[in-house]
C-alpha cells in the first residue's frame, strides 16, 4: 500500500493535464499554423470548398 501511495505522490503532478502547463512555445504555435495552413491547402486544391458549402447548405435547409 505504501507503495501506490508514493507513486501517486510522484505522478498526480504530471497527471494535472492542460492546466499544469505553463504555456505554449513558439515550435507548438509554428506547428499549429502549417497544420492549418495544410488544411486550407488541401481544401483549395481539392476544390473541397464547393463540396463543403454545398453540404452545409443542404443540412440548414433540410432543418428548416
Amino acid at each position: 500500500m505504501r507503495a501506490i501511495r508514493e507513486w501517486v505522490r510522484k505522478t498526480t503532478p504530471h497527471l494535472r493535464g492542460r492546466a499544469a502547463d505553463r504555456g505554449v512555445t513558439s515550435i507548438e504555435y509554428a506547428g499549429i499554423v502549417i497544420l492549418v495552413a495544410g488544411i486550407i491547402l488541401l481544401i483549395t486544391q481539392l476544390n473541397l470548398g464547393t463540396q463543403i458549402a454545398a453540404g452545409i447548405r443542404g443540412a440548414v435547409s433540410g432543418i428548416l
